[in-house]
């Protein structure tokens, strides 16, 4: 009955912190029976979303490419696109851009960054996964979520398409016959204008009679319903030759009525190749029109999207503006699972040490306190392990000797611009939460890029990533060592 966690006391790394190996998460101060009984709900509440946001900053890394700025800019300008010439539809003169290569190729500063926007929840570990997954994904940098719940609860931004379904569904023309939209501009605004005799109009100028139907059909209603958010999945059918033709046929009427298209969804096919042909004529379009929105529109692709995928289409070019991706990071395709553990380093004051023939698993012992030391450019040079008890800590301007913790020789002096203690007091028995220790979901999102952004650029290499340094004190690796030789027993061979 009195079982309770009065004497509890937590330490934990800032919510979005990035961490590396042998630094702890947390530290849990608390008697042995207790600690022992929180384990697990520790490590559940700890594993999976540290997972989800670490795969999604690494997918929103790889789909900004290695050397996006953050001050780069909207689509090319108009004036780099010149007008049409002949009367195909398409001008042999457009000057066709594609993404920078993100492995060493010039970079196109005058693209947006691409957005990532989780698509997972019919893919996740059921409804609590999905939550998790959409919440964690925004933590990571994802822009926007598809689970409508998540995004109301979380206050995230939401986005989504209709589905091929909503297509498929539309026959003929002869459905969304009488089908009308508010106009919103000129002195007419609030006038009920008829889609249909409008897009018919712009099919018979276009000569794009041979578009599907059904779909055009389909557009046309959803342009009816969302005016204002109008964004088709164009690749029910065929992309190129009916897709994109229907969506710019809808698009135009709906300019006209003073509303502004969003743009199209890429679910199949080859996605560099059909984005950048969405891009071409896109621009030609606005060209051939004086219709600016056309430059702003987005391409979104889906379609079991992973790292590998994001970096092999930056490699390739692509013209793509958002990417939803589901299945790959909600499951974690690349590690399913984070292998946190939890682990005794100390009791009544007396460190402790577990060994192993895996050196990887060998515990450093006692409680420690980590820093994060930087350097001169700004980022920072390795974290630092130091024991709670000892008297000499790491000061800014202070040489510091830092030393690997199983190979004495790897060791480095370093002078830091700036000391960061990396756990803070959360949780305090009977006191419970600190005030103040927990961000917004905002604000931690907000940590996460900024870190990734004061990051070195090699340790976020997706190819041979250079080795982060977590290193101990001269003090702490001694008593590592005379421990470790002190717990092992003397094998006798005869």
């Amino acid at each position: 009955a009195t079982l309770d966690c009065s004497e509890v006391v937590v330490h934990a790394m800032k919510e979005g912190s990035m961490a590396f190996p042998r630094v702890p998460l947390l530290t849990v101060t608390a008697p042995l029976g207790i600690g022992n009984m929180i384990e697990t709900t520790l490590l559940t509440l700890i594993n999976y979303p540290s997972l989800v946001a670490t795969n999604a900053c690494r997918m929103v890394v790889a789909a900004r490419g290695q050397f996006w700025e953050e001050t780069a800019g909207a689509n090319p300008p108009r004036s780099l696109v010149p007008p049409r010439t002949d009367s195909t539809g398409i001008s042999p003169g457009v000057h066709r851009k594609s993404i920078q290569l993100a492995e060493g190729g010039p970079a196109d500063f005058t693209r947006r960054k691409p957005k990532c926007v989780e698509f997972g929840l019919r893919r996740a570990q059921g409804p609590d996964g999905g939550f998790s997954a959409s919440k964690y994904s925004h933590v990571g940098g994802f822009h926007a979520t598809s689970n409508v719940m998540a995004g109301r609860l979380l206050d995230m931004p939401i986005a989504g398409t209709h589905a091929h379904s909503f297509v498929q569904s539309y026959t003929s023309l002869a459905l969304v016959e009488g089908v009308k939209v508010k106009r919103a501009n000129g002195g007419k605004g609030g006038e009920m204008v008829e889609l249909l005799p409008l897009v018919a109009k712009y099919r018979e100028d276009m000569g794009w009679q041979s578009t599907n139907d059904g779909e055009l059909a389909a557009f046309v209603g959803y342009a009816s319903s969302f005016p204002n958010v109008f964004l088709c999945l164009i690749d029910t059918y065929d992309t190129l030759q009916s897709g994109l033709r229907n969506f710019i046929l809808v698009s135009l009427v709906l300019d006209d009525l003073g509303y502004t298209p969003r743009g199209v969804r890429l679910d199949s096919g080859d996605l560099s190749y059909l984005s950048l042909e969405c891009e071409y004529v896109f621009h030609e379009m606005g060209s051939r029109f004086d219709r600016p929105f056309f430059y702003d529109l987005d391409i979104v692709a889906s379609n079991d999207i992973n790292e590998g995928v994001l970096h092999s289409l930056n490699k390739q070019g692509h013209g793509i503006t958002m990417f939803g991706i589901g299945t790959n990071l909600v499951t974690c395709q690349s590690q399913p699972a984070l292998g946190c553990v939890y682990k005794l380093v100390e009791i009544d004051g007396e460190p402790r040490i577990k060994l192993s023939n895996d050196i990887e698993k060998v515990l450093i012992p006692g409680k420690k306190v980590a820093y994060r030391l930087f350097g001169e450019a700004g980022w920072p040079l390795l974290d630092l392990l130091v024991d709670s008890k000892e008297v000499d800590q790491p000061t800014v301007g202070q040489r510091t000797l830092c030393l690997h913790p199983f190979m004495e020789q790897k060791r480095v002096a370093v002078v830091p611009k700036r000391v960061v203690k990396l756990h803070n007091l959360v949780f305090d028995g009977k006191n419970g939460v600190i005030p103040g220790r927990i961000s917004s979901l905002g604000e931690t999102r907000q940590f996460v890029n900024d870190q990734i952004n004061h990051t070195r650029p090699d340790l976020l290499r997706y190819v041979n990533p250079g080795e982060y340094k977590v290193s101990v004190s001269e003090k702490t690796f001694r008593f590592l060592h005379e421990l470790w030789h002190t717990e092992t027993p003397i094998r006798e061979l005869r």
